[in-house]
């Protein structure tokens, strides 16, 4: 089969040839057509990522959408969204055929783009799901941190979705955090020098009910001083920090709730569930994910372009 692969470590992958998957018990062999990159899948090329240096050579990836070809429980031609581990003896995404556990796929309704359907997997889902752990009150405050990645992106959208009076996004990048107003952004907050919590309650016009926080580090630090009596931190990335001091007085005096979020510990029924959820938002245009789409021979400029931080998701298509 065609596939992107990653020959050696640290490698940028190239066009080439690995062997077809084999499907076992409980497994489905799909036929790929859009698969979607993620900063994890270059963590593991480059043996960064915790679990060591992949079993190179291999195709990376570890989420898309195809046509099942052969299962047990699902029909040949349905379309799925799936995921599953790559780099540590499995093939990925972005290769024409890949063995998935059927448990893993998601059937997609008809009316659903291939491209965005791939695009909303991994960070819509972040995005979605840490909505769902914080409890965004009716008319509430959300302050969305990283709110130019594909993760906040998303959060901005679905917390006005979800009934949010006022959505503060907080970024680096001037121009991009200038546009998430189009996605619905009420105030903006420059993550930079300066007293970060006061520009945070300065942009609320007081205290936060809810942050979404994907970076850690100084600007969830910061967020806590905001947050009002009771309010929850939904903490599911670690963009700004592996570690952060975390001091106790607005915790303790202010009841504060730090909640922890990953998507490979929750329940594939419960990620399922939430991504139709997600999924039939942008059908109907409510949401909507800014995309760039490469072809499978272009893999390395796609590559490249997941590098450098690019704002929005980087979807490879391996449709003839």
């Amino acid at each position: 089969m065609r596939a992107a692969v990653v020959r050696e470590v640290g490698a940028t992958p190239e066009l080439g040839e690995l062997p077809d998957p084999k499907r076992g018990n409980g497994e489905a062999l799909v036929q790929v057509r859009a698969a979607a990159l993620n900063p994890i899948d270059l963590a593991i090329a480059s043996g960064r990522f915790y679990a060591g240096s992949p079993h190179v050579p291999y195709a990376p990836g570890r989420e898309g959408v195809g046509l099942v070809l052969e299962a047990e429980t699902i029909a040949p031609g349905v379309r799925v969204r799936f995921e599953r581990d790559s780099g540590y003896g499995a093939n990925g995404s972005l290769a024409e055929l890949i063995v998935v556990d059927e448990a893993a796929l998601v059937p997609l309704p008809d009316e659903a783009d291939e491209a965005v359907a791939a695009a909303l997997g991994t960070a819509g889902l972040a995005a979605w799901l840490a909505l769902a752990k914080a409890d965004v009150p009716q008319g509430g405050t959300v302050l969305v941190l990283g709110a130019t990645g594909a993760v906040g992106q998303v959060a901005v959208q679905g917390a006005k979705l979800l009934g949010a009076g006022t959505v503060i996004a907080a970024a680096r990048n001037a121009d991009a955090l200038e546009r998430t107003r189009e996605l619905g952004a009420d105030a903006l907050v420059p993550l930079g020098d300066g007293d970060l919590t006061a520009a945070y309650r300065d942009a609320a016009g007081g205290e936060v009910d809810v942050v979404i926080d994907p970076l850690w580090g100084e600007p969830a630090v910061a967020a806590l001083g905001a947050l009002r009596l009771g309010g929850r931190l939904v903490h599911l990335g670690t963009a700004a920090g592996l570690e952060a001091t975390v001091p106790s007085a607005p915790l303790r005096g202010k009841n504060i709730r730090i909640v922890g979020h990953s998507n490979l510990t929750t329940p594939h029924e419960t990620k399922a569930a939430a991504y139709l959820e997600l999924l039939d938002h942008a059908i109907a245009g409510r949401i909507r994910v800014d995309l760039d789409v490469f072809p499978l021979d272009r893999v390395a400029d796609a590559w490249r372009e997941q590098a450098a931080s690019p704002h929005r998701k980087i979807v490879v298509t391996l449709m003839h």
